[in-house]
């Protein structure tokens, strides 16, 4: 399978991390694999968005296509070619994000 072109939006606190930048272009088939993607292209933004043992954190929501995904299969979740992924910080909840 190839790489699939994927569009992330990414929270005004996470920007510095990607010089600025309030979406980028990744690659990736699940939403882990856009997330390791993001962090090999911007260093530091991963473990911002997962746990240490790769679940999504608590205070941070990520949605694909406007479905969080955690009501899909986290961040196994599959990627279609060309969709949007928006990491969103929780409205309430702890700091990091």
């Amino acid at each position: 399978m190839s790489a699939m072109t994927v569009t992330v939006r990414i929270p005004t606190t996470l920007r510095p991390l990607t010089a600025g930048a309030a979406t980028v272009s990744t690659s990736g088939a699940t939403v882990a694999d856009v997330l390791d993607d993001l962090e090999a292209r911007h260093p530091g933004l991963r473990e911002r968005v997962l746990d240490e043992s790769g679940a999504l954190r608590r205070f941070v929501n990520v949605f694909l296509d406007d479905e969080d995904v955690r009501f899909l299969d986290g961040p196994g979740t599959t990627v279609p070619d060309g969709s949007t992924v928006a990491i969103v910080p929780a409205v309430a909840g702890g700091a990091g994000v």
